[in-house]
Formats: structure tokens, sequence, C-alpha cells
């Protein structure tokens, strides 16, 4: 998705948060919102998860619907950022064609692609205090969520707080280097016309 709004606005940001399940990317999202200048949108996965009936589906049905589901979020921040929106987007790239999407949709340069890192064994503390994540689920994740291997930014939340992670992203916000790592990713060959898994 390409271009400005008809007013002349120019396009949002996107400061994409990308980590597993209880890495911390909601609580860096919230501290953003809080210390960044302009207005951002927290727009976050769960969210859109969180909308839809609770109607029990088969499997087969449910793998559809969550398929669309992310497809429909996606296409959600880009339309946000299209209009002159700035977003803060939370997601878990653990499948590779959401990557690949996000890369059709979304404008190489607007985009600070942000990967949130933790320590296998927080991830695991994190997931029983929740409670509402089934055990295990982090670690499955964390393979294929950094698979891509490039970052503008990266953090890591065992290691730093919410606020620290959210100033190191404001600073970068700053003076942002090019290529983005969207561009490069696209020009390494991992844009949406490679072959999906």
């Amino acid at each position: 998705m390409t271009g400005t709004p008809e007013d002349g606005t120019p396009n949002g940001s996107i400061i994409f948060l990308n980590g597993t399940s209880s890495s911390g990317k909601s609580t860096i999202a919230r501290e953003l919102l809080r210390i960044l200048d302009e207005p951002y949108f927290h727009m976050p996965v769960d969210a859109f998860h969180a909308m839809r009936t609770r109607q029990e589906m088969p499997p087969d049905r449910l793998t559809t619907v969550l398929h669309r589901t992310w497809r429909g979020y996606h296409r959600a921040v880009a339309g946000m950022a299209a209009a002159g929106n700035n977003v803060v987007m939370d997601h878990v790239l653990s499948a590779e064609w959401r990557l690949r999407d996000c890369l059709d949709l979304f404008v190489p340069r607007d985009v600070v692609f942000v990967g949130v890192h933790c320590d296998p064994d927080e991830l695991g503390r994190r997931e029983r205090e929740r409670g509402d994540r089934p055990p295990g689920l982090a670690a499955r994740q964390l393979e294929q969520v950094h698979a891509h291997g490039v970052y503008d930014v990266e953090c890591d939340t065992s290691r730093s707080d919410p606020l620290r992670c959210a100033a190191l992203i404001r600073e970068f916000l700053a003076d942002r280097p090019m290529p983005t790592a969207f561009q490069m990713l696209i020009d390494n060959g991992f844009g949406p016309h490679s072959p999906a898994d």
C-alpha cells in the first residue's frame, strides 16, 4: 500500500513490535504512547482476536478464521497508516506468511521494525504468572518469530525494563537510517513474491 491520503497528508509511521507471546510487547507499546511526542495508536493483534465471537468452531474452520483475522489486522494497520495515523502494532510473526503479507502491504520507509526478545526462562515464568496462555507457547514460537534476522531496533525485556526499551525506540525514531529493515528484507528476496512455506 503506497501513496498519501487525498489531502496530501503523508503516511503515518508504523512501529512494528515483533516477539513471542509474553515477551513484553504490550508494555513497551504503553510506554511508547506515554513518551512519544506525536500521537500514536496502539493496535495489538490480541485486540483483533478479542473482537471475534467466542462460539466453538471445528478446527478446520477455526484455522481459516484465524488466518482471516491476521490478514484483516495487517490491512487495518496499513489503512490507519495510509490515512496519516501513527501506529504501534504488536504482533507475533510465528508464521512466515504473516511477515510476507506485511512486507506487501506496508510502505517500507514508514516502518520501524523492532525485535522484542526475552530469555526463555523468563518467558516461562511470565506465562505461569499470566495464566491465560498455554504452557510453553512462547518457547514454541521462539525459533520462527525472529527467523528473518533483520531489525531496525532490538531490545531484551529480560534485561531492560519497558521504559528503557521504549526510550531506545524513541531515540531511533529521531534519526532513522535508510534503508529500513523492511526495505532490506525486500531487497534480500524476503518480499511477498518469494516462495512461501
